[in-house]
């Protein structure tokens, strides 16, 4: 157990710099914005670039990973979005939401650092499957759920909506761009490659702070009976989901995967809810429960996350 908080550890002692920066004022909340700009605008594209170009085609589309960790984490979306609908009584705009908490893992912030800890081998690979799928499938679908709910328009216009928010995401530019170079199996020249590599070895530690920073005075008194909803649907239903994903579907007859694609693909799933989960609820007046549940979800999975890499072990 010693050795899985050692790889635990430095994530959160990091998180928990940016949160003691900020709140002894080193730092204000507005720099955090600013630094979260930077790993979203070039760091983290950088990231997805290079993991892309890094490895062949047939790692990059892995069929296996992306098969079951798409399923594992639809199932989740629509268990969630159903419980709050249904069990909770809330609408469709705020089930969206939720449900967009428990399904939506911080792949890049900290599922990245901590595989690469653990999985180096496959930590590129795992983080440019997982922004696929999240990129060009789940966040889509979220966005969609949440526009029809609140305005009712038809199923072609929120779809035009989604999709003018995501063209002009940097993120998905780099998907595309790594896509085309990896099927054509071209290379950036040596001074372009080089700055990749640059912004990329800078996400990793800045966009632990900007966690730690971001979580600084956020709301929790009286959430309680509000976000435990979403932080066990993240933390427990969703890497239970697709578990039983990677377990059931090579019977179904899809290739097995690697054990390390197969610990990388759980372990993203366990990752608390992406960083942006309250800037995007924040449209649809949701952001104090959102903030709190990240806050509550960040938290937690120091202990989730220790206990899931001692049983992978």
């Amino acid at each position: 157990m010693i050795e899985i908080l050692a790889v635990t550890s430095p994530i959160y002692l990091i998180i928990g710099l940016g949160w003691l920066l900020t709140r002894n004022g080193q730092f204000v909340k507005a720099d955090m914005r600013v630094f979260g700009k930077l790993v979203i605008q070039m760091a983290l594209p950088a990231l997805v670039l290079r993991a892309l170009l890094q490895h062949p085609l047939g790692e990059v589309l892995n069929i296996s990973y992306l098969a079951a960790y798409l399923c594992g984490t639809l199932a989740t979306l629509a268990i969630g979005y159903l419980y709050v609908r249904r069990m909770l009584g809330h609408g469709p705009v705020a089930s969206a939401v939720y449900a967009m908490g428990m399904c939506s893992s911080n792949s890049g912030f900290i599922g990245y650092p901590i595989l690469l800890l653990t999985l180096a081998p496959v930590a590129g690979v795992a983080l440019a499957l997982n922004m696929t799928l999240e990129n060009l499938i789940v966040l889509p679908l979220l966005l969609l759920l949440m526009q029809r709910g609140e305005s009712q328009l038809p199923v072609w216009r929120s779809l035009q909506r989604s999709g003018s928010q995501l063209v002009r995401m940097p993120l998905i530019w780099a998907l595309v761009l790594g896509l085309i170079l990896c099927v054509g199996g071209w290379s950036l020249p040596a001074p372009l490659m080089q700055t990749v590599n640059m912004f990329a070895n800078a996400s990793g530690v800045v966009s632990l702070l900007v966690i730690g920073g971001a979580l600084c005075g956020l709301p929790l008194a009286g959430m309680g009976r509000r976000i435990w909803p979403v932080v066990l649907g993240k933390l427990v239903l969703h890497p239970a989901l697709v578990i039983l994903c990677v377990w059931a579907f090579p019977l179904a007859g899809l290739p097995q995967m690697s054990p390390e694609l197969r610990s990388a693909a759980i372990l993203m799933a366990a990752m608390p809810m992406m960083g942006i989960y309250p800037t995007l609820a924040q449209a649809h007046g949701m952001e104090d429960v959102s903030a709190a549940a990240l806050l509550m979800a960040t938290a937690t999975s120091f202990f989730t996350l220790s206990g899931l890499l001692w049983w992978l072990r």
